[in-house]
């Protein structure tokens, strides 16, 4: 991969934290302020309820930013563009659509079969 390939997907990478990063500073302070209102306890169930959603986002947020970082050190060692399966180039189309991708797109649907095959 060219440098000015990885560079494009460092920048995507790094927009891509960073909009994340926004999105839980802006939850934590949502919550803070709705955790100070005096609600009734029916709007209180309702309230908790939603925070317990947008905690589990959240979490899926904080576990994707791991993969960014993730993805971001593979760049800088240049191990960024192979399948950890099979060693092979994963195509710039697939990486376009899903920059954190470690898998080729054969290996990623051998592995989706096999996880079919265990669930069933």
């Amino acid at each position: 991969m060219s440098k000015s390939q990885l560079n494009h997907f460092r920048v995507i990478l790094n927009e891509w934290k960073a909009e994340l990063s926004q999105d839980i500073d802006r939850t934590v302070h949502t919550m803070q302020d709705e955790l100070t209102s005096h609600a009734d306890p029916n709007d209180r169930a309702s309230q908790e309820s939603d925070m317990a959603l947008e905690l589990r986002n959240r979490d899926r947020e904080r576990k994707l930013i791991k993969k960014i970082d993730e993805t971001l050190r593979n760049i800088e060692s240049q191990d960024y563009g192979y399948c950890t399966g099979c060693g092979e180039e994963i195509g710039l189309k697939r990486l376009e659509a899903r920059p954190t991708a470690t898998l080729c797109i054969d290996c990623k649907t051998l592995d989706e079969i096999r996880e079919k095959q265990m669930a069933g």
